[in-house]
């Protein structure tokens, strides 16, 4: 268990390039002097180290890997879907008490993709990312799919329902979406605005269809990437960069 930890911090310092002051181990065990209090609000919740730390180079996907059909390329700077259902996944280690931002666009008026967090285990095929991790959707219009509100953009899918509808940008507009990790919180904001907020243990609706996620607790630490849905869904993406809570 000891090299296990030890690897985790060299992931975190070697890696991403700084150190997550507020992180833990996988094993559990805290730094000296942290504390999570989650009685306080959200504004206080999310105090946020230095930087962000930026994971997609701009050139090449370096640091990470794909799993499943389809694929995604770097063109101009930006990372680009092609067909699916497959995830590219950063390849540094789990991550937890962090915020994640995310810059993308879609190519037509609306397409399909998503961003994967709390993976318990590295993934090695699409469905277990799915099924037991979270799906930060992005998908404008869930209607058309017959799909509900529970499945649009910023939501956890199937799971969470929107603070504030229609956050979102539509079409070829960039959308910003940064997602903190915080213990067993998890928060969305969708261009500056908070859209989820969700705590483990919080009741969610009953699964609708079979390509809805399974219900149950995540881990606090897991794998995180970057969901191709289809040959019909084309999603560009700027901007992957992470940077620590600090308590």
């Amino acid at each position: 268990m000891k090299k296990l930890t030890d690897l985790f911090l060299i992931i975190c310092i070697v890696m991403l390039g700084i150190s997550f002051s507020s992180c833990t181990s996988q094993t559990g065990e805290k730094k000296a002097g942290e504390q999570v209090n989650m009685e306080k609000p959200a504004s206080d919740i999310a105090v946020l180290d230095t930087a962000w730390t930026q994971l997609f180079n701009g050139k090449d996907l370096t640091g990470w890997k794909h799993v499943g059909p389809g694929d995604m390329t770097v063109d101009s700077g930006l990372i680009q879907t092609h067909g699916g259902m497959g995830l590219l996944y950063w390849t540094g280690g789990k991550v937890g008490n962090c915020q994640i931002r995310v810059v993308w666009h879609m190519r037509d008026k609306n397409d399909n993709s998503g961003i994967f967090i709390r993976i318990p285990l590295e993934p090695r095929e699409e469905w277990m990312p799915v099924n037991y991790g979270y799906e930060v959707q992005i998908d404008n219009d869930p209607a058309a799919s017959g799909e509900d509100e529970y499945h649009e953009t910023g939501m956890l899918y199937s799971l969470t329902k929107p603070l504030v509808k229609n956050a979102w940008k539509p079409g070829p507009q960039y959308n910003t979406e940064e997602i903190t990790l915080d213990g067993p919180r998890t928060m969305v904001f969708l261009n500056g605005i908070k859209v989820t907020d969700y705590t483990e243990g919080d009741s969610v609706p009953a699964r609708k269809f079979d390509f809805e996620p399974q219900r149950g607790r995540r881990p606090d630490f897991g794998w995180f990437g970057l969901q191709n849905h289809s040959n019909n869904d084309i999603v560009f993406f700027k901007e992957v960069a992470i940077r620590a809570l600090k308590k």
